[in-house]
């Protein structure tokens, strides 16, 4: 353990350190904000206090300290009409030895198919080349997330965990940023409610860009401007607070959440603003049949629109458990501002390997 806190404090030293010499990125990490699991879109992007499965990794670390066989999950999900693609697989391993819980967890958010006309124009003649098409070629704009997270049960009511995470954004053939970062979970049962915080980025995520010049090759003459630079981004930690609350009568389970985002970039959007801070909350319901059938719905995206007024977006979702899977279906932005954007839907499968099979 004092290894541990010895290497965290070389890495929060070291991120300081870059981040004196680096600009804030807004949104710089917004790609991982679809999350983990069908199941927490269905309820509204809650699961800072609940989850307890593989997920937990991305929601709240602390969660995974209650993951006791092997789990593994794939999900895929769709926005803007099909056009951006994001994938999400995980595997969760209880360390019986370290009384603890390991999981990896890889994100994939992008666009495919690009073209890249720059080759395609005649910047002598200022037209487009004879049989431009042949000039054109197509690239992906991607972002890539892998976590390392392990969690521990400290007592019966209190949990902890923490993640490291690295990430990959890729421009094509055109530029390249690493980054790096760690984010921190609690999680606390008391008579009445289950309370989570995540600290994500709590080191502040650092991001170095690279550019290949040699791809831009004509792209002064083309645009009359210069050719983009390298540089060091760094993100902000954000927090999120959640509390949740199991009820169960004759054949049925419910739970009620509710999740609050705090950020501090001075995005000043149109959600809840307190100077430089955003709060953007997120409410969820699950109603579970005999373990067998989930309904689930919930709100996100709550927006205080100058022009429309206040809105919301509500979430709905359907689980199925059978065997040792879940399938999991969650679909959201059907109403709101962000209805203008398309719909999203999200289905993910969990398999668990049962320790008596």
């Amino acid at each position: 353990m004092k290894r541990l806190f010895q290497a965290l404090l070389l890495i929060i030293i070291f991120s300081f350190s870059a981040y004196a010499q680096s600009s804030l990125a807004k949104y710089g990490n917004d790609f991982l904000s679809t999350g983990a699991g069908a199941r927490a879109l269905g309820m509204g992007g809650t699961g800072a206090s609940f989850a307890n499965d593989v997920t937990a990794a991305y929601w709240n670390v602390a969660g995974l300290s209650k993951v006791s066989d092997i789990q593994a999950m794939y999900m895929h999900s769709e926005r803007f009409d099909g056009i951006v693609g994001y994938d999400y697989g995980a595997v969760a391993l209880p360390l019986q030895s370290k009384n603890a819980v390991f999981a990896i967890s890889f994100f994939r958010q992008g666009v495919d198919n690009i073209a890249n006309t720059l080759n395609a124009w005649d910047a002598d003649r200022n037209q487009p080349r004879e049989n431009a098409e042949d000039y054109i070629t197509r690239f992906s704009a991607a972002d890539l997330a892998l976590f390392f997270s392990v969690a521990k049960q400290s007592s019966g009511k209190l949990s902890y965990g923490a993640t490291a995470k690295i990430i990959n954004q890729r421009l094509g053939p055109f530029a390249e940023a690493w980054g790096y970062s760690l984010d921190v979970g609690a999680k606390f049962s008391t008579g009445f409610a289950d309370l989570g915080i995540s600290v994500r980025d709590i080191t502040t995520m650092q991001k170095m860009w690279d550019v290949n010049e040699d791809e831009f090759a004509g792209f002064q003459e083309v645009f009359d401007d210069s050719i983009p630079s390298g540089h060091n981004e760094y993100v902000l930690p954000s927090i999120t607070l959640g509390a949740s609350r199991y009820f169960k009568f004759s054949d049925f389970d419910l739970i009620a959440a509710i999740d609050t985002d705090l950020l501090f970039e001075n995005r000043q959007a149109y959600y809840i603003n307190v100077g430089k801070m955003s709060i953007e909350p997120h409410v969820g319901t699950e109603l579970t049949y005999k373990d067998v059938i989930s309904f689930r719905t919930g709100l996100t995206d709550f927006i205080t629109d100058p022009e429309g007024g206040f809105s919301a977006s509500p979430t709905l979702g359907l689980g199925v458990h059978f065997l040792n899977f879940n399938l999991d279906y969650g679909f959201a932005s059907f109403a709101g501002t962000s209805s203008n954007l398309g719909y999203t839907h999200r289905i993910s499968l969990q398999y668990r390997f049962l320790k008596n099979e």
